[in-house]
């Protein structure tokens, strides 16, 4: 058994029948598709490796502990890896309306919090895999890690014998609240040793919050933010790091730059699609990792945030780049991303109960003053395989919560640079303009910096 963090409990405290806390990634292969028990196969040679594959959430009586990971005793890959083929032309409108369709639906929670479609029918022979994860399980980083591990770094891998599984005795109620006020009465120094972590990194969380406090006014009205429903839609945009390298090359900047630059022009041809000005600031969460590289490896969440401006006001590229480029540097230094960590880890503090309400709290309040997401994902610099075929291009997934409507992650792989974005169906059925604005908006400033 493994309890929960408070940033993984989180994830599940925020999640009700319209906020549907998964990621995702499509994954598109070569052909021909193979035949799906192949992929189970390859699925279950890995699964030693990925123990939260075979565990499934058991929350505690009364919240008096954080949830657990436990052992399914029911465990059956069969329901978990599946198997779908998409309509004729089988091309990219038909595979995004399949994701949107498969990401509306929650997780069963009596089980193991994942899922993977197998997806036949692709233009050109192609295939693809979607794997879907409860954000309780990974963060974005080690959901790449996960990926990698799932799949092949070479053509014909050699397989290991799969060993039975033999799960520990899933445990009773009784078991549950014994071990829970155990726990809490147990770790006065881990309690400690976090205020001693927190107390020597005072000074950057006091910048850190100062920095926040202008987080407590709300954005503009705009039809980015209000009610969402749980049906989802989804598209995505293309591009590439060696275009990114141009870029900064000739105009300067962090790959994070240059891709919040496009993405500003992405929803400032969406505000003028749909009629609203563009005299504001489109505000963004931009998780930030804060895993080391001795936590490599680990499934957890390790993620922290901080709070940008788009300046979808400003029309010119260049001018564009250089706000952002002033204003990242003015947020790392701030130490937003620090001040968030050591919050995150003082929840641990908290009683269950008080953790459970404050996270939905709080998520209320911050998704108020947030307009939407942004996720940068560096994935695997080298081709990834499935059952011998070669994954050309890989697409991520963000979920929604709250009152944002629209989210939008990236994700590099093999040197393509690919974008996901995911829409409320009901109210924002135009996030292709947003998807061919970032497309655009990459295009116009490789020009410039090629100039």
């Amino acid at each position: 058994m493994d309890r929960m963090s408070p940033l993984d409990a989180s994830f599940l405290h925020i999640e009700n029948e319209n906020n549907h806390m998964h990621i995702a990634s499509v994954a598109i292969f070569e052909g021909p598709a193979p035949d799906c028990a192949e992929v189970m196969a390859m699925v279950e040679s890995k699964l030693t490796l990925v123990p939260r594959y075979r565990q499934k959430v058991r929350f505690v009586p009364l919240e008096l502990g954080r949830p657990l990971w436990v052992d399914d005793p029911h465990f059956n890959l069969g329901y978990h890896v599946r198997a779908t083929a998409l309509p004729h032309p089988g091309g990219d409108q038909q595979l995004r309306n399949l994701v949107g369709r498969v990401m509306s639906q929650q997780l069963d929670r009596s089980k193991p919090l994942w899922e993977m479609w197998m997806v036949e029918g692709l233009e050109d022979g192609h295939w693809a895999l979607l794997s879907k994860t409860h954000h309780a399980m990974v963060d974005g980083v080690s959901g790449t890690d996960l990926l990698s591990v799932v799949l092949d770094t070479e053509a014909s891998p050699a397989r290991q014998p799969v060993a039975e599984f033999e799960p520990e005795p899933e445990p009773n109620r009784l078991r549950l609240v014994a071990d829970a006020l155990r726990d809490r009465l147990a770790n006065p120094y881990e309690q400690y040793r976090v205020v001693r972590s927190a107390t020597r990194q005072v000074r950057d969380v006091a910048r850190g919050l100062r920095s926040m406090a202008g987080l407590v006014r709300p954005t503009p009205s705009s039809t980015l933010n209000g009610p969402i429903g749980p049906h989802r839609t989804w598209a995505w945009a293309r591009s590439s790091l060696a275009d990114v390298k141009t870029v900064r090359g000739a105009l300067g900047g962090t790959v994070n730059d240059v891709v919040l630059a496009a993405i500003t022009r992405g929803f400032r041809d969406l505000l003028i699609g749909r009629g609203e000005g563009v005299d504001r600031v489109v505000r963004t969460l931009v998780p930030v990792s804060v895993r080391s590289e001795a936590e490599r490896g680990t499934y957890n969440n390790k993620v922290s945030a901080m709070f940008a401006a788009l300046p979808v006001g400003i029309e010119d590229p260049t001018e564009r780049l250089d706000a952002i480029k002033e204003q990242m540097t003015g947020l790392k230094e701030s130490k937003q991303a620090v001040a968030g960590e050591v919050l995150t880890s003082l929840t641990g503090f908290a009683p269950p109960q008080l953790l459970a309400l404050g996270t939905r709290v709080f998520s209320r309040v911050q998704q108020r003053n947030v307009n939407t997401v942004t996720t940068n994902v560096p994935g695997p610099q080298y081709p990834l395989y499935a059952v011998g075929r070669r994954m050309l291009e890989a697409f991520p997934y963000v979920p929604l919560a709250g009152s944002v409507r629209i989210g939008v992650a990236i994700f590099s792989y093999n040197g393509l640079l690919n974008f996901g974005i995911t829409g409320d169906l009901d109210t924002a059925p135009d996030i292709e303009v947003l998807a061919r604005g970032i497309e655009e908006g990459m295009a116009e400033l490789v020009k410039l910096a090629s100039a």
